[in-house]
């Protein structure tokens, strides 16, 4: 079985209710990138053995939070190494605005995948793009490049929309697939 690995920070717990969606699918460990933008004890080890990393990043500004940038710089020492070349790699983010600019994050994730050599996986659902279409409906913000939810700013954890979650735990069951069929 491929090892796929969640990596994230989330600043209010909204991106982390997303990755535990997206990990719950790949049936993937979770590494928190804390408020200081470290991972924890063996956070790196766990990124260089995995076949597979998910980046997870709230929407903030237009981009990553600098917690995230502080860990994408960190993995320069990687990067040198080659040590992440011929993975896959995903990412997804969360923000207040339906929009938000969400997509530039996830060209900041796929950048910093490409810049590893990697190989990058898209979400692969089709949007909730009918007439009959519901908010709930997966993918309905209609992302290509990654997973995309979205909290309004007054919203609790608790408040995410199940067909948010749900997309995240697709991607995340994707990720885990593509990751199978890339180790074979």
């Amino acid at each position: 079985m491929a090892e796929v690995v969640v990596v994230y920070h989330s600043g209010y717990g909204h991106t982390q209710r997303l990755a535990q969606a997206v990990a719950e699918g790949a049936g993937a460990p979770l590494i928190a990138i804390d408020a200081e933008g470290n991972l924890p004890a063996g956070g790196w080890e766990q990124l260089k053995e995995a076949d597979a990393i998910i980046f997870g990043a709230p929407t903030t500004m237009g981009g990553p939070s600098w917690q995230f940038k502080k860990f994408a710089d960190a993995s320069s020492r990687p990067w040198y190494a080659q040590a992440w070349k011929d993975k896959l790699f995903a990412g997804f983010t969360n923000s207040g605005a339906m929009n938000g600019d969400k997509f530039n994050t996830l060209a900041y994730l796929f950048t910093l995948a490409m810049q590893h050599g990697g190989l990058w996986v898209g979400l692969g659902i089709l949007p909730s793009s009918a007439k009959a279409a519901q908010r709930n409906d997966p993918n309905f913000l209609g992302s290509y490049s990654g997973a995309m939810s979205q909290s309004p700013t007054d919203a609790s954890v608790q408040d995410m929309l199940p067909g948010d979650l749900e997309t995240g735990r697709l991607f995340g069951k994707r990720v885990a697939e593509a990751a199978a069929r890339w180790k074979r």
